[in-house]
């Protein structure tokens, strides 16, 4: 281990303040008095108040949820089937073309990675909306998970898929039952980037959306031209606490069940053995 280091604990220090101090500003002048972000009048909460009614604000927010938790979800099952075959599945007949293909939006540009969709959603005839913002957001989104599980993957100990076969376990009940619940934390840390990933997007979402679906980024982003509101505060500060708070329990729920998968493979070799 490296030793301390008033050089290390300087750099430390100002990594977390430049990323930090913005948002910390931004939660306090969420509670500001004053319609003007850059003066401080007073504690208050009406900009919460105000931000409740909303509705174009309010409408946004819950289309980025759905659209969020939706991609997420579908990214994630895809992301973690792609990673199963990159693993598995050894040399096959198209192996480089697939796992290019799954791995070209992590170096595609967002503005390429849009527009291309946006062309493709006007050949086939679909509308814009929330199905193709869910769509785009699971095409970049999926690679990410991909890249999460797989690394997983590589470190597993295959002895025990063996031994659950061994045990007339078919293949999908030994990934179901041994695989499944080992790699679960790579999983939940796939669907946590993934709906991190979607709450964030604004370019590719800016060309897949419509008028009968906006997410919050585009509105906020909209918005932000005519100045910079203190409703806007309020809702990021919103934001950031959702965010905070689905961290922590997903970091909380999959070191118990790393915890917990760790003791039931020590158990299974020890069984085996």
């Amino acid at each position: 281990m490296r030793r301390f280091s008033w050089f290390n604990a300087t750099s430390l220090t100002l990594g977390f303040a430049f990323l930090y101090i913005p948002m910390i500003i931004l939660i306090l002048y969420s509670f500001n008095a004053s319609k003007l972000v850059t003066v401080w009048a007073g504690f208050s909460t009406r900009w919460y108040g105000e931000l409740l009614q909303n509705e174009a604000f309010l409408n946004a927010a819950w289309v980025t949820l759905k659209v969020a938790v939706a991609s997420s979800t579908i990214a994630t099952v895809l992301g973690t089937m792609a990673a199963y075959v990159m693993v598995r599945a050894g040399r096959f007949s198209g192996r480089t073309l697939f796992s290019g293909m799954i791995y070209a939006p992590l170096v595609m540009p967002e503005v390429i990675t849009g527009l291309s969709l946006l062309l493709l959603f006007i050949g086939i005839g679909l509308d814009r909306g929330i199905v193709t913002i869910i769509l785009a957001h699971t095409t970049f989104s999926m690679c990410y998970v991909s890249v999460v599980v797989s690394s997983r993957l590589v470190s597993f100990d295959r002895s025990l898929e063996e031994a659950a076969l061994d045990l007339g376990c078919s293949p999908f009940e030994a990934f179901r039952l041994v695989t499944l619940p080992i790699i679960a934390p790579a999983v939940i840390s796939g669907w946590l980037l993934a709906f991190t990933l979607s709450l964030d997007d604004l370019v590719i979402a800016s060309f897949t959306s419509g008028p009968s679906a906006t997410t919050l980024p585009i509105k906020i982003f909209s918005a932000v031209r005519l100045g910079v509101s203190p409703e806007i505060n309020a809702l990021s500060t919103i934001m950031i606490a959702i965010v905070t708070v689905a961290v922590i329990t997903a970091s909380f729920v999959s070191k118990r069940a790393s915890v917990r998968q760790q003791a039931e493979e020590k158990a299974a070799v020890r069984a085996t053995g």
